[in-house]
């Protein structure tokens, strides 16, 4: 047992105790709610972006940093907020972040115009970045090592459920209008369940630190989110702008910021041995194929989840609730083919699943991309659900078993940086596709369109958009040969650990 696998003696004494027994349950609990929290609210807003657009009147930027902003400051934090805890402690980073989180939320919910809501929606991300890395952190430290297959089981459940529940919620809540409120419900209901949260965590998650954290890289935080500004928000406002020389010279500029980034790295890690990213990862030919799958893959989700949203219910004229419900065989297909490829098919055939996964998705959006050009603005739902079933079925097959797959050849006391950094650059990847959607949909839209020229503007766009996610997906497909052909045991195998598990947890750093 590792010094990780309990906190303090009276917390090995605690765990005998048929009280602390409940009450470490009770404490898995209250982080699972928290990352489902975190979670739903991604998917929860997207469904709701048409309705936020007609009724506070917010531009084709605004749209995209309302979900891109939360993104950005999701994948800036994620690492700082997982060494806070170290230093700190978990539990109180966690009710931090989940206080934070709840008064974000509560801003949202009542933002008085565009520019407060994406203001909120960055906070709402700095938030999560603070509590999301305490959820495993905290399993990590109340669980011994023979129970966490069990609770990461529960995890992925958990996973499956919000990205199943969150469009579905979201399409719910801003269908009823509850009290007239139209799309703000759709933050207000984290409140109370935040709220009781917040209490229950004082009481019944035990506090816990790492022996040996590393110190802070604030300065490696700000060179990562100003070149991520710099290159971001050019890409969102050029197209409103008429694409200034300043966004060319930004977005050129943010490249020389990275590369300024990787100096300080190298020094800082030279110097205390803390950076806030391990540069001697990426001579791991897995990792560094792995790093770049996660972004692209991030890219590639980013794009499609907002213009898939857009064209159902601004280009087709669907109402949420319609959208919602036809997003649910996608979620559904996700689910099953994630639970087959981890504990089927990977650990027989390895890399070759994950390389399916990228064909197969890619195959689900050019038969999505046929079907929406020959019904034209015309189609039903029940006429997108095998491509939405295939396109599941290849994301599934792609991401429960990857982080595994890139961890696999990591040197095990660098496994909790490197999995921090695998969901940092998902986040991140996310937060560029998001930006990429002023370019890769809205560029084909007109300005002055009239009603009649909507649907049939929108559903050139979405088409035009699927041609970049399939292009994508193959690219993906070529980057995957460079990963281990039989990756190593899977965290939900619940026999082997996984190295993210022996080492630090996952998003700990």
């Amino acid at each position: 047992m590792t010094p990780n696998d309990s906190t303090t003696a009276q917390g090995r004494g605690e765990l005998r105790s048929p009280a602390a027994d409940r009450g470490r349950w009770f404490a898995l609990a209250i982080v699972m709610t928290a990352a489902f929290m975190d979670l739903v609210d991604v998917t929860i807003v997207n469904i709701a972006i048409p309705s936020i657009q007609r009724s506070a009147g917010a531009s084709v930027s605004q749209i995209q940093w309302i979900t891109a902003g939360y993104a950005l400051a999701f994948a800036a934090g994620l690492i700082t907020g997982g060494r806070l805890g170290d230093i700190h402690g978990r539990k109180r980073l966690f009710l931090i972040g989940i206080g934070g989180f709840t008064l974000a939320s509560a801003l949202c919910g009542f933002a008085a115009n565009p520019e407060m809501l994406v203001a909120s929606r960055i906070l709402q991300g700095g938030m999560a970045a603070l509590m999301v890395p305490q959820v495993l952190s905290i399993v990590h430290a109340t669980f011994p090592a023979h129970e966490r297959g069990k609770v990461f089981g529960l995890f992925g459940a958990i996973v499956g459920l919000g990205a199943v529940s969150g469009p579905l919620l979201g399409a719910l809540l801003t269908e009823w209008n509850l009290f007239g409120l139209e799309w703000r419900p759709i933050f207000l209901i984290n409140l109370p369940v935040g709220v009781l949260a917040w209490l229950l965590g004082r009481r019944f998650i035990t506090e816990s630190r790492a022996p040996k954290a590393l110190k802070l890289d604030l300065v490696g935080v700000t060179l990562v989110t100003l070149g991520l500004l710099m290159l971001l928000y050019p890409l969102t406002r050029g197209r409103e702008l008429g694409w200034p020389l300043w966004g060319h010279l930004c977005m050129a500029g943010a490249l020389a910021v990275f590369a300024a980034l990787v100096s300080y790295e190298k020094r800082k890690a030279a110097r205390d041995g803390s950076p806030l990213v391990e540069l001697s990862l990426f001579r791991v030919k897995s990792f560094a194929a792995g790093i770049a799958v996660q972004t692209v893959f991030g890219v590639a989700l980013g794009i499609f989840f907002l213009v898939w949203t857009l064209y159902m219910q601004i280009g087709l004229g669907w109402s949420p609730l319609r959208a919602g419900l036809t997003g649910v065989p996608f979620s559904i297909a996700v689910s099953t083919a994630a639970g087959l490829s981890v504990q089927q098919l990977v650990p027989r055939f390895g890399r070759k699943v994950l390389q399916a996964g990228a064909l197969v998705m890619g195959a689900g959006v050019l038969l999505y991309l046929g079907e929406a050009r020959h019904y034209g603005p015309a189609i039903a739902s029940w006429q997108m659900a095998l491509p939405l079933v295939v396109m599941g079925a290849g994301m599934g097959l792609i991401v429960a078993p990857l982080t595994d797959a890139v961890l696999s050849e990591v040197p095990r006391e660098h496994a909790g940086s490197a999995s921090g950094l695998i969901n940092t650059v998902q986040q991140m990847g996310n937060a560029l596709g998001l930006g990429l959607v002023s370019v890769v949909f809205f560029g084909q839209i007109g300005d002055r369109l009239t009603p009649a020229q909507v649907g049939p503007a929108f559903t050139h766009a979405f088409q035009h958009a699927l041609w970049w996610v399939a292009g994508i997906m193959g690219v993906i497909f070529l980057l995957m040969s460079a990963l281990p052909k039989r990756p190593a045991q899977h965290v939900e195998g619940g026999a082997g650990q996984a190295p993210a598990v022996e080492g630090e947890p996952a998003l700990a750093h």
